[in-house]
């Protein structure tokens, strides 16, 4: 749930940001583009929060060599891009772990070449998707999810605690005082990516989901948003990004 919650939370002030700007007549870069629906974590890092890695890219990976160099200046330079973004989110062992355990993630891919495969959206024009590529989503956004783990964790021993816990029963165990807020978490995250995974072509999911529509639906839409913000926000909770 925390790995929906960060990524509605920073793609969503992200797009706050964005048509706050336009609004302004500046045009900022889409920041995130369906990495949940990636098939490797080379591509995952190619969606997710773009600004930072392109920068991270652009003015550290590139200068210290890049791919250009041999074998162990590429797994270098991987494992500095990933480690220095961790410390980048905090000093914190766990965000060094986090980004370790992504540089490790990544390695296989680039020692054989096969990091820049998956460029392009998946199948584009067909919902229906290759067993392989079924199998990829749901193997590369498991991997983010264990990662997720020491990037919300407060120190490497509770997270260490949480992934035991996740391989026992108490995984299959809902607290009676939640099991209604996770009732409709669930159904809310089914919905979002029920739009995210039908409209993966567009820039923005509800650009095609909404904008395409009649008058009526849209603005029906609108305050259906607005009063589920009102019903949902509860108290005063800043962004999860705004401590990085």
């Amino acid at each position: 749930m925390f790995t929906f919650q960060i990524y509605g939370d920073f793609s969503g002030y992200s797009d706050i940001a964005i048509g706050t700007s336009k609004l302004f007549g500046f045009n900022l870069m889409q920041n995130f583009n369906y990495p949940y629906f990636s098939r490797d974590i080379a591509e995952f890092w190619r969606r997710w929060h773009i600004s930072l890695s392109t920068w991270f890219r652009d003015y550290l990976y590139i200068p210290l060599g890049g791919s250009k160099g041999g074998t162990w200046m590429k797994i270098r330079n991987t494992f500095v891009i990933f480690i220095v973004s961790g410390f980048w989110h905090g000093a914190n062992w766990t965000f060094v772990f986090w980004g370790f355990l992504n540089a490790l993630y990544f390695l296989p891919l680039l020692l054989t070449n096969k990091n820049r495969r998956n460029i392009d959206s998946i199948k584009k024009g067909s919902s229906s998707q290759s067993f392989k590529n079924t199998i990829n989503i749901v193997k590369t956004f498991s991997l983010t999810v264990l990662a997720w783990v020491f990037f919300r964790s407060e120190t490497l021993g509770q997270a260490f605690t949480i992934i035991k816990k996740i391989f026992s029963k108490s995984l299959f165990l809902i607290d009676k005082a939640t099991e209604y807020e996770f009732i409709i978490s669930i159904f809310f995250v089914v919905i979002f990516l029920f739009v995210e995974w039908f409209n993966r072509e567009e820039e923005y999911a509800l650009k095609s989901f909404l904008l395409k529509k009649k008058r009526i639906f849209r603005w029906s839409c609108y305050a259906v948003f607005f009063f589920l913000v009102i019903i949902f926000s509860g108290s005063k909770q800043g962004f999860i990004y705004f401590q990085f």
